[in-house]
């Protein structure tokens, strides 16, 4: 069994809390009560149930920590502490369309000496299939006991490549187009699957080969990138550097494709 931390056990332990509700509520998804946050971005009583559950269990555990989550905003801690990064349903215009693509995803956030902070927990959790991805800094990525290595595929030509589509109020079509373009031609498959967490999680499983999007929050992307980095793989924003929350770009590949699609990336984007 791999070693984990007492606090991976508490994160773990909220999300399996959550889990059961989101399972009952998806198969009764007719009967949801929902509304909208804007174009073609659904908040459900789901989404607020199972974040309601995730505070109320990691809040006891650890009462001075801060928190960014989805549906409640920014919730400030003690500054010193680290905080819990939260997307309570990554998927919900899957879930409530009946696809049972979707995921729970926590990620930790640590203040390091340098004033810069870190990701150094993250959980990716799919209820339907009781997928448990998660992975901690130094300690690689791991599926429940397995551990997880990013594909050895070295050639674009064998490579499956994942992606979020902009859609009506989101994303740069213009931009995702030129991409795609670049990319298309060179690679085995594009996917695009609704859920930017299990993308990540994906590619850290060595199901997808890379993934590229953007457009992104916090909560959507950070348990996957820390997933990603420890499966041996790399993540980066557009311009291959090391800042792809803070421009909210994100492609994530194997060591052996990345270069590979930054190059045709960055050429679709000059």
């Amino acid at each position: 069994m791999p070693s984990h931390s007492g606090l991976f056990t508490i994160i773990e332990r909220a999300a399996r809390k959550a889990a059961p509700r989101l399972r009952r509520d998806f198969n009764e998804v007719q009967h949801l009560q929902v509304s909208r946050k804007g174009p073609a971005d659904f908040v459900s009583m789901a989404d607020k149930r199972a974040e309601q559950t995730l505070f109320e269990e990691l809040s006891k555990a650890r009462p001075d920590w801060g928190f960014v989550m989805e549906e409640q905003g920014e919730i400030a801690g003690d500054p010193s502490k680290p905080r819990f990064i939260i997307d309570p349903l990554d998927g919900t215009t899957n879930f409530l369309h009946g696809i049972p693509h979707f995921a729970i995803s926590i990620a930790v956030e640590e203040p390091m000496p340098n004033g810069k902070r870190e990701i150094t927990t993250g959980l990716i959790y799919q209820p339907l299939t009781d997928e448990s991805f998660w992975a901690e800094k130094g300690r690689g990525a791991w599926l429940q006991d397995q551990r997880l290595r990013v594909s050895s595929r070295r050639e674009l030509s064998e490579a499956v490549i994942a992606t979020g589509i902009p859609f009506m109020g989101h994303g740069d079509f213009a931009e995702w187009t030129r991409i795609f373009g670049s990319i298309a031609p060179q690679v085995a498959g594009i996917r695009r699957l609704g859920s930017a967490a299990l993308d990540l999680a994906w590619v850290a499983a060595g199901r997808f080969d890379g993934y590229w999007e953007s457009k992104l929050n916090i909560w959507d992307a950070a348990a996957g990138i820390l997933l990603v980095k420890e499966a041996g793989g790399f993540v980066t924003d557009f311009r291959g550097g090391d800042r792809p929350i803070e421009r909210s770009e994100f492609l994530a590949a194997t060591d052996g494709l990345h270069s590979k699609l930054h190059k045709l990336l960055a050429g679709a984007l000059r």
